[in-house]
This record gives C-alpha cells, structure tokens and sequence, in this order.
C-alpha cells in the first residue's frame, strides 16, 4: 500500500472511531402548523390590538398565537398616522416587514424624533430582544410582525404601558 491509501485508511478507521456527538435538547421554537396557511387581505379579521399597544390600531393574527412561549406567530397591525410606540423592548427577536405605509423606528431608551428612520413598504427590520427601540406611523400603515411567543412588550418607562393608564 502506498502512504497515501494508508493514511486514508487511517483516517476512515479515526473517523468510526470518534462517538458521534449526542444531540443536545432543541430550544428551536414549537409550530403549531398541522396544514398549509394561506391567507388574502381580503381574509383578515381584524380586531382589537393587545391592551400594551395604544389604542387605534387594529391587530390580526394570521398565524399562531402570540401568547405561547416558544411558539411561532405572526401578527399583522393597522395603525393610524401619527400612531407613537415609546420605547420599549421584548423577550425574543422581533422581526417587522411593513406592509404598506411608512413605519418610522428609532433606537434607544428615549424617544427621540431626530433619531426615527422612515420604513415605507417592503422594507424589513429586526428588533433584537432586550434592545430597546420605539416607533411612529406616518400616514396608516400597515406593518407585520413575526417572533416567537410571548409577545411581551416591556416599556423602558412603566408610565408609558398604555394598559397602566388605558391609553
């Protein structure tokens, strides 16, 4: 044999000899998806948003629910021009497409006008957990957002949760 198949050899028998690695207990969120899911615009029913938003938006949940930890959803939000999020910040990544509209978002503990970047539609952001950030329509707009649960929204100032005052 020549050094170069003895050396393969050698490594084939390493490689079966190497236990294979055990897999570790998956954190990967839950789907709760048992059949496909297509959904028009036209489908939408939409209702109240969840008490930690202001009131004057309309949600939907178009997949889901928001409430599961560790599961996936997907929420869908109109919201009224001028309609101001303050700052705050969630447990898990929060991943927002706008639909349609202009969804202005900033970044930090304090809202800060100068600081808000227009997303018109098409655009896509992600919001990391526990990195907070705040947000203003302008004009209705319409944004979509996908995390997993529990959609928690924890406001940087306890004054600013609209269920605190029922904004």
């Amino acid at each position: 044999m020549t050094p170069a198949i003895v050396r393969v050899l050698g490594m084939s028998l390493l490689i079966y000899a190497i236990p294979p690695i055990q897999a570790e207990e998956s954190s990967a969120p839950n789907s709760s998806v048992t059949t496909h899911i297509m959904v028009a615009p036209e489908d939408i029913r939409w209702g109240e948003c969840p008490p930690f938003l202001p009131k004057g938006g309309k949600c939907a949940v178009i997949e889901g629910d928001p409430q599961v930890p560790n599961t996936l959803f997907t929420l869908r939000s109109q919201l009224p021009d001028n309609y101001k999020i303050a700052p705050h910040f969630h447990p898990t990544d929060e991943h927002i497409t706008v639909i349609s509209g202009t969804f202005a978002m900033g970044l930090g503990k304090e809202y800060d006008e100068k600081s808000l970047r227009s997303m018109g539609a098409g655009s896509f952001m992600v919001m990391p957990k526990g990195k907070p950030h705040f947000a203003v329509t302008h004009g209705e707009t319409i944004v979509q957002v996908h995390a997993i649960g529990p959609m928690i929204f924890t406001y940087v100032d306890p004054d600013d949760n609209p269920e605190k005052h029922g904004k």
